[in-house]
């Protein structure tokens, strides 16, 4: 384990095959993530960015292990998440919780919110019965909802209601790390900024851990200390909210940041364009996969897959780039 990181995830990579024919045989593999490594310090937010289809959920929830890795490591204070038995894992979950993207898909609409929050102490078996009712009059006054309302069905909430329910459940175990899977990308803008602050507030209070997943950047800058950048399945650079934000080091992080709204429609931005549309997954673009689309590639970026190295012109020890032309850019 990296010093002082509460988890590592190391060479992480999940690939589906795809299947054809009329004997369903694997054709292909699309490569949804491919050899990812990070860590998350405890008390921190870790912003993952990237386009529609980079690989951010299918990372998250891979993490979590409800999609089972292909290969690589994920290690919970040395704890080994990818290679646990059922039992150490159904352990370890306790520790490891997921706010999802949809408020109205991730509740059962056949159950009432407080036995949505209720069932992980259930089947966890955490306190007896007045114990967790009254746990579950705890987290909803936390997520500024009224206890009062716990015998309601998710029909009967908005949105943003519902993904407060959603936020309270991910809490219920009392997690160290929350993995939250654009958690405000279905809400109105106005709503967005409540779930934003009530997170930040969580967090200050419980010290918990975010790795958070948007495609939104400004929402991540909001939120995060340190940011992931994420193209087609790879973290392509890494480091502090400051530096990448500042400074990016990767032509594609840089594209991203040039693509963000100024609320000035006076002032002007130089912009270098990008090119087509992003590779498929199936069969993604020999050495660095962002080259065909990316206005300072080389032949030498056709060749091998770059690594994330050091960005030279950082003062951010820890802001890494896998971009062989970084220091030109």
């Amino acid at each position: 384990m990296t010093e002082m990181s509460l988890m590592e995830v190391r060479n992480l990579r999940k690939h589906y095959p795809v299947r054809g024919g009329i004997f369903g045989r694997q054709r292909d593999t699309v490569k949804a993530v491919e050899d990812v490594s990070f860590h998350l310090r405890s008390g921190e937010t870790l912003g993952l960015v990237g386009e529609s289809g980079c690989g951010k959920s299918t990372l998250g929830r891979t993490v979590m292990r409800l999609e089972e890795p292909t290969d690589g490591d994920v290690l919970f204070e040395g704890q080994d998440l990818a290679h646990a038995s059922a039992t150490e894992l159904f352990a370890l979950r306790r520790n490891v919780q997921m706010i999802f993207q949809d408020p109205y898909s991730s509740l059962n609409p056949r159950i009432t919110i407080g036995e949505a929050i209720r069932e992980p102490l259930d089947i966890h078996r955490l306190g007896t019965t007045a114990e967790r009712r009254d746990r579950v009059d705890e987290l909803l006054s936390a997520v500024g909802l009224s206890p009062t309302v716990q015998n309601r069905y998710p029909h009967e909430f908005s949105g943003g209601q519902r993904q407060r329910v959603g936020v309270a459940r991910s809490l219920a175990l009392r997690p160290r790390v929350v993995i939250a899977d654009e958690p405000v990308s279905a809400l109105d803008v106005s709503v967005q900024g409540q779930v934003l602050n009530l997170l930040v507030e969580l967090q200050q209070e419980m010290g918990l851990t975010y790795l958070f997943i948007s495609h939104d950047l400004s929402v991540v800058e909001y939120l995060s200390e340190r940011v992931a950048v994420m193209y087609l399945g790879r973290i392509v650079e890494i480091g502090s909210r400051e530096s990448i934000y500042a400074a990016p080091a990767h032509p594609y992080s840089r594209a991203l940041l040039e693509s963000v709204p100024i609320a000035d429609p006076r002032r002007r931005r130089d912009r270098v364009p990008v090119l087509g549309e992003t590779p498929s997954a199936v069969n993604p673009p020999s050495g660095c996969a962002f080259h065909p689309r990316c206005p300072f590639a080389v032949d030498a970026c056709r060749q091998a897959v770059p690594k994330l190295e050091p960005a030279g012109h950082s003062t951010d020890t820890d802001h890494m780039a896998a971009c062989i032309r970084q220091g030109e850019i």
